[in-house]
Formats: structure tokens, C-alpha cells, sequence
């Protein structure tokens, strides 16, 4: 069984939103499971639920705290936790920048408008001002800049001719309850998604100089040089050989690397079949949980040890 992404969430409130994630991870076959509820606020109702599931929790107020070192605090909480993905469900703190960043492209948040209508509060009351015959709530990526996020999944809600504001958000919040979920799981099954895994590997490989994306005994590859004589300096092998595994290959200094990077780290690492007598590398990507700045490295690396000379003064400027 493919390993199950591990979710932290972050409340303020009674955390309803929180509540529908949680009761959707005990379904079998969930691809996440909430390992961490975190609140600025010790007295938020959602503590006690999660606390009453078993989940650990974590509190404390930002009063009196400057943003940046409030958000370090939670960030050492996350990290304590172990998570992969944060997901905010009725957190009301603007976040700092530099915490964002940290989490970018692992973060959530849930609005209740069809973004990019109505960023910030009093949306149901704006909606219904306006004359809207539609409202909803929309899932997104945070970043930055407060509600901008990209949308990765709406839900459109009626307004009906006699809705109040409370009305109106009684309804959207179920839809809220069902959208959150689908779109979480999307997000964490992508990552076990050959596909999308070769897609993504691709896009950072494609970065480098001079390379281009060649197809070698049915395994996606990428090349350093000219279409016509270029080496290979990365494969992605799925469940190649026999292989029950997704795995990016890529050069080492040889075999000594090889093995002790294999011994170190055997959940990450292995010794591929045909390219490991050559002190090729596997960097497993199907853990659910990839750090792709690692793979980055890993591309820059190997791209270094096959690039013409002519292209090694390059090498400075890929980062380490």
C-alpha cells in the first residue's frame, strides 16, 4: 500500500472544514491522514474534536507575538509533526510571507466565493448585494498575496430570492465539507501518479542548458547536447525490469556513492537494474511525499557529469 500523505490543519474556530477532513481520512483507502491540528487560539472548539479523535494538537495564542515569530512557531510544530501538506480550515491569520514560502505548492485554503470574486470577508453579503444568482466556494494554493492562490476546484451554490447572509453560508459551508476533501486527495494522489511524475521531472530537467527529452527502451530520458549526439543524464524508470517502483535514475561519481548513498537512506535510494553496474542512482518519486528541490539537485548533478566541455563553465551557475 502506497504511503499515505500526512496533512497537518491549521484552525481557529469550531473547524468544521477541519472536522471533513478528518472523518474523510478513516475511509479506506484515503490517500492522506491528518496528522497534526494546530490553532492560535488554545480555546478553538476544533481542538477538543480532534483531540477526541486521537489526533494530536497543538495551541498557542498570537497575541503579543510579532507575525514572523509566530509563524516559526507553527512551522517547528508542522515539522514536528512530520507533514506534508498544510491545510488551512478557518485559520484567521494572515500569514507571513516567508512561512508561505516554506509551504508552496503544499498549502491550502478554502474560500467561500467563486474566487477570483469577492477576495476577502463579508462574501456572502456581497454576493447577495451585487444581485448574484450564483455563489460558492473555491479551494486554492496559497501564496502571498491574501485569497490569489491558483483555484484548484469550485462549487457553485444557488442564491436563492429570500437568502440572508446566514442562510447562504449554511449551504455553501456543505459544499465546503465535500469540495475540501476531493480537492485535498487530488492533490496528495498526485504524486503517485506516473504521469504527472514524468511531467514534473521533465519540466525541472528542461530547465538545465542545452537539453531535450528523448524516449530510450520505452523510458522517458533527457539528454545534455545536441539532438543528434547529446548523452543522457536522467531516466525515469516506471516500474521498469521488474521494478516495483517509480524512480528518477541518475549519475553518481560511481559506485562508491552509490552504496553508501543506498545505505544511508534505503527507503529513497536503490540500486537499479541494467544502469546500477554503472553507478547509476534511483531516487524513488512514488513516496507520495517528493522533495523536489532534492531531484532538482539530482538533475543538476548528473547534468554536470555528461555535459560537453564546452557547456561545464555552466555548471556554476545551477546551484549546488
Amino acid at each position: 500500500m502506497a504511503k499515505r500523505a500526512r496533512v497537518a490543519i491549521l484552525i481557529s474556530g469550531r473547524g468544521s472544514n477541519m472536522a471533513a477532513l478528518l472523518y474523510a481520512a478513516k475511509r479506506q483507502g484515503c490517500p492522506y491522514k491528518v496528522v497534526l491540528v494546530a490553532s492560535n487560539d488554545p480555546d478553538a472548539r476544533g481542538l477538543a474534536v480532534a483531540a477526541a479523535e486521537n489526533i494530536p494538537t497543538f495551541s498557542h495564542s498570537h497575541k503579543g507575538m510579532e507575525r514572523e515569530e509566530f509563524d516559526a512557531l507553527i512551522h517547528d510544530a508542522l515539522r514536528e509533526a512530520d507533514a506534508d501538506y498544510v491545510v488551512l480550515a478557518g485559520y484567521m491569520r494572515i500569514l507571513s510571507s516567508g512561512f508561505v514560502e516554506k509551504w508552496e505548492g503544499r498549502m491550502l485554503n478554502i474560500h467561500p466565493s467563486l474566487l477570483p470574486k469577492y477576495k476577502g470577508l463579508d462574501t456572502y453579503q456581497r454576493a447577495i448585494d451585487a444581485g448574484d444568482t450564483v455563489s460558492g466556494c473555491s479551494v486554492h494554493l496559497v501564496t502571498p498575496t491574501l485569497d490569489d492562490g491558483p483555484v484548484l476546484g469550485q462549487t457553485e451554490v444557488a442564491i436563492l430570492a429570500d437568502d440572508t447572509p446566514e442562510k447562504l453560508a449554511t449551504r455553501i459551508r456543505i459544499a465546503e465539507h465535500q469540495l475540501y476533501v476531493r480537492v485535498l486527495e487530488d492533490l496528495v494522489s498526485r504524486e503517485l501518479d506516473p504521469d504527472w511524475l514524468v511531467g514534473k521531472v521533465n519540466q525541472l530537467a528542461l530547465e538545465l542548458p542545452q537539453t531535450h527529452a528523448k524516449t530510450s527502451h520505452g523510458s522517458p530520458g533527457w539528454r545534455v547536447g545536441t539532438e543528434k549526439s547529446g548523452k543522457f543524464f536522467a531516466y525515469v524508470s516506471v516500474h521498469h525490469h521488474g521494478e516495483d517502483a517509480v524512480a528518477l535514475l541518475v549519475k553518481t561519481s560511481g559506485t562508491d556513492e552509490q552504496a553508501a548513498l543506498i545505505e544511508a537512506e534505503p527507503d529513497i535510494y536503490y540500486r537499479p537494474a541494467y544502469y546500477g553496474a554503472s553507478g547509476w542512482i534511483a531516487v524513488r518519486l512514488d513516496t507520495g511525499a517528493v522533495d523536489w528541490d532534492h531531484i532538482a539537485s539530482w538533475l543538476r548533478k548528473s547534468w554536470s557529469f555528461v555535459a560537453p566541455k564546452k557547456l561545464q563553465p555552466l555548471v556554476e551557475f545551477l546551484g549546488d
